[in-house]
């Protein structure tokens, strides 16, 4: 993957600093200018490309810059005062009204009834009963970011964990990456999908048309995962993944073969219906409810975790909605077939 185009000031200077070796001092000063002046970090597209840019430097990378540039200090300071800005956003959103025990049993079910399926149309039910072909290729671009290196980001948590979390969290990894068979990750089931809409499946390839609030999703991963302060928040929000996968994937199924989409196509959700289904119970109980139990001081940050997790699934859902029952795209620059569209503010959805 090339480095994207920029957004702004800040993603601007991010770029020369990583492509033309500039000092990062002036980023400094624009990510301390930038973070004064933003009242919402999950929907700027500026400050969210530009922590995508650097989180992926301890990814994949990007093919123009340097490897080395992974580590470089100015440029760690300028994301930690992204993060501390994101995080505490986050915290001042997210709803936690449960706060149960610190026991396998309190904290599962808590997680359960966190998670459990609204009443309503919601946006899973659209995908399944009325999404057309172009709102299905949307949807699938949205996901790419995540889903063609799905696992990743939690997989940050495996060295962070001892004993019974250590162990789920393993388990549920070792699906997630095929159990040893590369065709059967689940990013390459994901990277199928996408062949099948006549879609690249390169990772990166469309993140300039991603909006910030589904940056952001990501964003808020890798947040989790790269920091170990955070590892109960990382569990929490791979439960909450888990316990909210298996229903809207039968139905993003659903809405495929709808369209005529064969079983090729359709792997990916069919295979996350029955894969989910076992990994919430281990995810919830294994996972969030044993680290509860074992370090009682991270039971806060495994429910925050979780309801970030909520919330940021419920402003992209909210976003691809209200972009499509107004009869436009929900990318910030559509395909040439739909024309270039201007990107909505992110609002509150329950899906």
């Amino acid at each position: 993957m090339h480095l994207p185009p920029s957004r702004g000031a800040v993603s601007a200077a991010l770029a020369s600093c990583l492509l033309h070796g500039d000092e990062p001092d002036a980023l400094n000063d624009l990510v301390e200018a930038a973070l004064v002046l933003v009242d919402d970090l999950i929907a700027d597209d500026d400050i969210q490309i530009s922590l995508f840019m650097l989180y992926e430097l301890h990814y994949g990378g990007f093919d123009d810059v340097d490897d080395a540039l992974e580590w470089n200090p100015d440029l760690l300071r300028a994301r930690a005062r992204i993060e501390a800005r994101l995080e505490e956003q986050l915290r001042s959103a997210v709803s936690v009204t449960e706060h149960p025990l610190p026991t396998v049993d309190a904290v599962a079910g808590a997680l359960f009834r966190m998670t459990a399926p609204t009443a309503g149309p919601g946006f899973s039910r659209h995908v399944a009963k009325k999404a057309d072909e172009q709102q299905l290729r949307e949807l699938l671009l949205h996901r790419s970011i995540y889903q063609l290196k799905e696992a990743d980001p939690h997989t940050w948590a495996i060295p962070r964990l001892r004993g019974v979390p250590k162990a789920a969290l393993v388990e549920v990894q070792c699906d997630e990456y095929g159990n040893g068979r590369p065709e059967l990750m689940h990013s390459a089931l994901f990277a199928q999908t996408m062949r099948g809409l006549g879609l690249n499946d390169d990772y990166g390839h469309y993140v300039d048309q991603l909006p910030a609030v589904t940056l952001a999703s990501l964003n808020t991963m890798s947040m989790f995962g790269l920091h170990r302060r955070l590892r109960g928040a990382i569990a929490g929000h791979l439960a909450a993944i888990e316990m909210t996968s298996s229903i809207p994937n039968r139905l993003y199924g659903d809405g495929f073969r709808r369209l005529g989409h064969d079983s090729a196509t359709t792997l990916y959700f069919d295979e996350h219906v029955e894969a989910d289904a076992v990994h919430e119970q281990i995810a919830g109980r294994d996972l969030a409810g044993a680290l509860a139990a074992a370090s009682p001081e991270l039971l806060d940050d495994i429910l925050f975790g979780a309801a970030s997790c909520l919330l940021l699934d419920e402003l992209t859902a909210q976003h691809l909605l209200s972009a499509w029952r107004n009869g436009e795209s929900s990318l910030r620059q559509a395909e040439r077939s739909r024309g270039t569209t201007r990107t909505r503010a992110p609002g509150h959805y329950h899906g």
